[in-house]
C-alpha cells in the first residue's frame, strides 16, 4: 500500500529549505501529483503554518493515505483525486499550488492544464512551485539530463525535459509572473512565479 521513492527521499530536505523561504506566510497548499506520498508528510511536518492538501490520479491515493495515517499530523489534509485533464480541481481557491517532478512526466497538454488550472485557483499574489529537470535555451543541457531525456521519451513520447522558456510562457499567458529561478542538486530546478 504505502509506495517509497527514492528520489522523494534524497530531494525532500533541499526542496523544504527553499519552500521555507518562499512560504512564509500561513496558507493552503494545494500539491499536484503526491506519488508516493512521501513529500506531503515531510513538508506539512516542516512547514507547520500551512495546511497541506496532497493530490493525485485515484490509483495513488493509498500510498498517500497511508503515509498521512502513519504520521497523524493536523495540517495534513486527506488525499483528493486531481486530474489535470478534468475541467473541475478538487480544490476552488489556495495560496500556493506545489507540482514536484510532474512537467517531464505528463504530455504538454498536461503542462498546459497545470498552468492553466494554477493561474485559476491561485489567489492574487499566491506562488506556482515546480521541481524538476529544466532545458534552457542558451545553454547546452548536461549529460545526466540528456540520458534522462532519452529514456523518458524512450518509455513515452509524449513526456521529457521541457524547456523553460516554453514553460515560462505558459506561466505569463495565465497571469504568473516569474518569481524565482535556482539550481538544485542532481542539475535540478527550482521555479516558481506569483500571481499578478
Amino acid at each position: 500500500m504505502k509506495q517509497f521513492s527514492p528520489s522523494c527521499e534524497r530531494n525532500k530536505e533541499p526542496i523544504l529549505a527553499l519552500l521555507r523561504e518562499i512560504f512564509t506566510a500561513p496558507g493552503l497548499v494545494l500539491e499536484i501529483g503526491s506519488g508516493s506520498g512521501q513529500h506531503a508528510v515531510h513538508f506539512a511536518r516542516g512547514l507547520p503554518h500551512l495546511a497541506w492538501q496532497p493530490t493525485d490520479i485515484a490509483e495513488n491515493l493509498p500510498s498517500i493515505a497511508a503515509w498521512r495515517a502513519e504520521v497523524g499530523l493536523a495540517n495534513l489534509r486527506e488525499p483528493l483525486v486531481l486530474d489535470l485533464f478534468a475541467d473541475d480541481w478538487p480544490v476552488k481557491q489556495t495560496q500556493a499550488v506545489v507540482c514536484i517532478n510532474t512537467i517531464h512526466i505528463v504530455s504538454w497538454q498536461g503542462v498546459e492544464r497545470l498552468f492553466a488550472g494554477a493561474g485559476r485557483v491561485l489567489a492574487p499574489g499566491g506562488i506556482l512551485y515546480v521541481y524538476g529537470p529544466y532545458r534552457y535555451a542558451d545553454r547546452p543541457l548536461e549529460p545526466s539530463n540528456e540520458d534522462f531525456d532519452r529514456w523518458l521519451k524512450a518509455r513515452d513520447p509524449a513526456s521529457g525535459v521541457r524547456l523553460f522558456e516554453d514553460v515560462s510562457r505558459l506561466a505569463g499567458q495565465n497571469g504568473l509572473v516569474l518569481a524565482g529561478d535556482r539550481a538544485m542538486p542532481a542539475n535540478n530546478r527550482s521555479i516558481w512565479w506569483q500571481k499578478g
